[in-house]
Formats: C-alpha cells, sequence, structure tokens
C-alpha cells in the first residue's frame, strides 16, 4: 500500500499528525487518545497499514 493512501485513509477517519519524525510521523486519534509511528517508506506493508488501522481504531 502507498504510504500517501495510508494517510488520506487516517486523516479522513479524523486522525491527526502528531509530530513528524525523520524516520517515523506520529499519528493520533483523538477520539480514543491512542497514538501509532508510521513508516516514512514510499510503500507501506499491507500487514503493517492493518495493524495501524486497528490500533488507531479505523477499519476500512
Amino acid at each position: 500500500m502507498k504510504r500517501r493512501e495510508l494517510i488520506r485513509q487516517l486523516n479522513a477517519a479524523g486522525c491527526q499528525l502528531l509530530r513528524p519524525g525523520s524516520r517515523h510521523d506520529i499519528y493520533w486519534n483523538p477520539a480514543n487518545g491512542r497514538r501509532q509511528p508510521v513508516p516514512r517508506h514510499t510503500e507501506v506493508d499491507e500487514h503493517l497499514a492493518r495493524h495501524i488501522r486497528r490500533y488507531l481504531g479505523i477499519e476500512t
């Protein structure tokens, strides 16, 4: 999955960028207060993308 598409899904679900980093950006879901790092690779493994969405409370 492209990182850009994952970020679109997170933003559409209400997640926000908490802080940028050199290798990971930290996104958080204000609805449940959970934070999750998102790697800055152009391609994100599908299993990792699924884990990030589930942990943040998003299932698409």
